[in-house]
């Protein structure tokens, strides 16, 4: 993998993950890094996942694959804020 690569891909962890932060409701009590983290393994599993379903290359922006990543991260954001938050109190 090259440098390009990593870094297009922390790009878009940010992205899947702050994405997947607003659309869940109220307010998510985990750190940044954390969220990040979150956003790029939802990013790489929904990658991985429109590739199984066969919706990973289309003509155009892949909606079924960005939506996978973004609901993804919406998970992995909303489990992690109640077993962090559970861990703080």
């Amino acid at each position: 993998m090259e440098v390009t690569g990593i870094i297009s891909g922390l790009i878009i962890g940010i992205v899947i993950g702050a994405l997947g932060r607003l659309v869940i409701p109220g307010r998510q009590r985990i750190p940044l890094w954390l969220t990040i983290v979150i956003g790029v393994v939802a990013a790489m599993v929904g990658t991985a996942l429109a590739g199984v379903f066969g919706v990973a290359d289309t003509s155009g922006i892949d909606w079924v694959e960005l939506g996978m990543q973004v609901a993804l991260a919406a998970l992995g954001v909303s489990v992690t804020a109640g077993l962090y938050g559970r861990r703080k109190e």
